[in-house]
């Protein structure tokens, strides 16, 4: 028993690489099977069929995001009182961040069930919904901070521009995987963060 969480992270760790690269409709029971060298017995042990792994894929994705999400923003919060300048250091220490990967971001997993919505069941379907939802609650959270204390420069839609992180994001990595440009995901959130803080500056005086 003391080698079974062992043996579910590795299928796990499996079956998200393979959904990563090619997409969970080509990736197969079987194959995680082949590469974990156990039996199928072995898998549906942890897992009772494909969507209850999509199920813990998706979970444990959310979770990490979510952390990485907490701690470069809360520290950015810790070492800035104007909540404009916290916002534009954490989307520098995330872009920062997003560069030292040495391959780039592997992938959206998000992005990648939703491309394939149809092959999910009900439950999935919501979990991934959900989390781009609370990412836009998170994020207008950091906007209705800013907003209080510097105006913003045009009349926009706090909600559409909270939702626009999660977009510069997830397009980024889809450039930076078709370009094969590692960088490319760091060169996105840094103009993001430039449109933000031009947004945000105080206008020029006459």
């Amino acid at each position: 028993m003391a080698r079974a969480p062992d043996t579910r992270l590795r299928l796990m760790d499996i079956a998200e690489a393979a959904i990563l690269e090619k997409g969970f409709g080509a990736t197969s029971i079987d194959e995680v099977i082949a590469a974990a060298g156990i039996t199928k017995g072995g898998f549906f042990y942890h897992f009772p069929d494909k969507n209850a792994l999509a199920r813990a894929l998706l979970l444990r994705y959310i979770e990490r995001e979510e952390t990485l999400l907490d701690a470069v923003f809360g520290r950015a919060q810790a070492e800035h009182e104007d909540p404009l300048e916290a916002f534009l250091a954490g989307l520098k220490s995330l872009a920062e961040l997003m560069d030292d990967l040495p391959n780039g971001h592997p992938g959206c997993l998000i992005a990648t069930y939703c491309y394939n919505e149809r092959l999910f069941d009900q439950e999935v379907r919501a979990l991934y919904t959900e989390a781009m939802l609370s990412w836009r609650v998170r994020f207008r959270a950091h906007l209705d901070a800013i907003v209080a204390r510097h105006p913003p420069r045009d009349d926009i839609d706090l909600d559409a521009l909270a939702d626009m992180v999660n977009a510069i994001i997830d397009g980024g990595i889809v450039m930076q995987r078709a370009l094969n440009d590692p960088t490319m995901l760091g060169k996105q959130i840094m103009l993001l963060r430039g449109y933000i803080r031009l947004l945000f500056a105080e206008p020029a005086a006459a």
